[in-house]
């Protein structure tokens, strides 16, 4: 299978209007005769529904959530990058493509990161249009702060809720087009098969949550805008109905599924508390920017916090990253912290955590404007603790956050099967093997809102020329049967162990081994270990209730059976990569003072994997920086 990235000619700046330039049109008559499916409601299926359906398009939008504005990007905190450089700190758009490239550790193509940050200007101005309530100064210009990687101020943001502003903004698009009868949304549907016609995707097959209805739905083009899978570790920052299923369903019908094994783990997240545990809490990563973080140096140190006096404190991202400090990127953070727990200067009731202390921001800035940036933030930290963190320093530990893999997709953000779109964090385009905060809600709305409305009409275009789908075609009929057949088969396993369990035994081989730190002989035993879940799973799980109804333990099963696959093939990919970069640490590839080290020569590409038949089959995206030469990535 050769892999066409459809990367346009010209200089890097230019490569962007190249395209729009020699791309396809659609005269408005004929947008009306293309029907084109969404899955998803957040911000990239959201921007990505209401905006086709203003250009014209018959839009149907799928979520499983019993309302779009439930989509997981409203869980989104700290802010939305942008190279506008308001500050005048010598930020420019070259320097957030260079950042972002280098932030990934070269292992995306500088096309698609340039093009995310070129568009990242007109997506405030879109935004503020929307009247997204962004942070202004006093003279009401829009103010900005520091995320991590970074050092220049481009995030904007609303307080700690910049996700959920944002969200509503494009909830609002998208309810006026389901009122204007442009979209037909549908909540509550889970989609659990993609259906396949003479090589092109024409529909999908879907579930009714409520009755348990298998139903067809047909068009000329699907996109998948479903968010990330880090919920196969299942202890994680997402929603407990996070899922990777639609990506999965996708794969097995011939969709190539890169780079699965870089996920990030978020350095501040509120530490696990007990074995019953189902979800983390994310804690903004905008806290870094005022508050620094610490260990004792005492070793298993049991006084309190503001007992310890400042001598006897080890600012460590400090002493190790002088140059970025605490606004190191997220994967040196969260490494970083592990360190120093492993090594026993951990705090708290497991000792499993780190201090994010502002005392010093706010003897600097005063209270009130700490509460004027992170309100929010603090209030939700006191509700879940009991514990003001204005008067003691916040507990914070590293947990599973972002996935940078996703489906492969070409310039144009099509999949490997022609007619079906990734977009946002479903693919795996622009982050590389880490992805900068603030980079999250940036890629989800332009792939939504600027990028797939100019490149789906260059399929669309030929779409009109063939018989339009219906679901009456046998290969319907054909995935709605298989469909059926997976849900009576594990109906009808009714073993004696619960879906949480199996899962709770997936999620801590996953952090074990394939977390933040791998090795060789650690990725082979998951391997092992993770068929033998598999192999219990299908002989002894139990599911109660029928599939004519709404059951919850139903959904966790299907979804389950795709993420221990799915483990199966990040650790393969872990595995076969050796080397070191971003979010993937091999143990085997290290400085002597703990870095990552690249293996630029041998694994310059992206991975790329094929659904065989159970099994695995690699193919390589050679990636050439034509513009930027590949450096260390050093942040000391």
């Amino acid at each position: 299978m050769k892999l066409d990235s459809k990367i346009p000619e010209g200089k890097l700046e230019d490569k962007w209007r190249n395209y729009q330039v020699t791309s396809q049109l659609i005269n408005p008559a004929n947008k009306k005769k293309l029907n084109v499916i969404v899955v998803g409601s957040g911000l990239s299926g959201a921007g990505a529904a209401s905006t086709l359906a203003e250009l014209g398009y018959d839009v149907q939008c799928f979520c499983y959530q019993d309302s779009a504005r439930r989509a997981h990007s409203v869980a989104a905190q700290g802010g939305i990058n942008a190279a506008k450089n308001y500050q005048h700190d010598g930020d420019s758009v070259w320097r957030m493509f260079y950042d972002t490239l280098k932030g990934g550790d070269f292992r995306s193509r500088e096309a698609n990161t340039y093009r995310l940050a070129e568009l990242s200007a007109p997506l405030i101005d879109h935004y503020v249009q929307q009247g997204v309530p962004f942070a202004r100064e006093y003279g009401g210009v829009l103010v900005n702060r520091s995320f991590g990687g970074v050092q220049v101020q481009r995030t904007f943001y609303a307080r700690g809720q910049t996700g959920q502003q944002l969200l509503m903004a494009a909830y609002s698009q998208l309810y006026k087009m389901v009122r204007a009868k442009k979209v037909k949304m549908f909540p509550r549907s889970e989609m659990l098969d993609l259906v396949v016609i003479n090589g092109k995707a024409k529909g999908i097959i879907v579930r009714d949550l409520v009755t348990g209805e298998l139903k067809r739905y047909a068009a000329d083009a699907v996109v998948l805008a479903t968010g990330g899978y880090s919920r196969v570790f299942r202890l994680s920052t997402l929603a407990i109905g996070c899922n990777g299923s639609a990506l999965w369903k996708a794969h097995k019908k011939g969709a190539l599924f890169a780079a699965p094994s870089f996920t990030q783990i978020h350095p501040t997240a509120l530490p696990q508390s007990s074995e019953a545990q189902s979800k983390l809490t994310l804690m903004s990563e905008s806290l870094r920017n005022d508050g620094r973080i610490w260990v004792p140096k005492q070793q298993e140190d049991a006084r309190k916090a503001n007992d310890i006096p400042e001598e006897e404190r080890d600012y460590y991202l400090e002493r190790r990253y002088p140059s970025f400090g605490n606004l190191a990127p997220r994967d040196i953070a969260s490494r970083a912290a592990k360190e120093r727990i492993d090594a026993g200067y951990g705090v708290g009731r497991l000792k499993n955590a780190v201090y994010l202390d502002f005392k010093h921001a706010i003897e600097k800035f005063g209270i009130q404007t700490i509460k004027d940036r992170y309100g929010n933030l603090f209030t939700m930290y006191k509700k879940i603790t009991g514990i003001d963190a204005y008067k003691e320093p916040m507990q914070i530990s590293p947990a599973a956050h972002f996935s940078m893999g996703g489906l492969w997709v070409d310039y144009e953000l099509m999949t490997t099967i022609p007619g079906l779109y990734a977009i946002g964090e479903c693919n795996f385009s622009d982050h590389g093997a880490n992805r900068l905060g603030a980079n999250s809600l940036l890629q989800a709305s332009i792939d939504g809102y600027f990028v797939l409305p100019n490149t789906i009409n260059n399929y669309l275009a030929s779409a009109l020329k063939e018989e339009h789908p219906t679901t009456d075609h046998p290969e319907f009929e054909k995935a709605e049967k298989e469909v059926k057949a997976s849900i009576d088969s594990i109906l009808n396993i009714n073993g004696t162990k619960t879906v949480d369990h199996f899962h709770r035994e997936l999620g801590k081989v996953m952090w074990q081994e394939c977390a933040m730190s791998r090795n060789k002989d650690g990725l082979e035993k998951a391997i092992e270990q993770i068929e033998i879940i598999r192999n219990e799973f299908w002989n002894d799980v139990k599911v109660t209730g029928d599939s004519k109804e709404l059951n919850t333990e139903l959904e966790k099963a299907l979804r389950l059976a795709d993420f221990i696959e799915l483990g199966i093939l990040m650790c393969t990919d872990a595995l076969e990569r050796d080397e070191s970069c971003g979010a993937h640490f091999r143990e085997e590839f290290q400085t002597e003072d703990g870095e990552a080290v690249r293996v630029d020569d041998d694994y310059s590409y992206v991975s790329a994997w094929e659904y065989d038949d159970g099994d695995f089959k690699l193919h390589k995206e050679e990636l050439e920086f034509e513009f930027v030469k590949p450096s260390v990535r050093s942040y000391k």
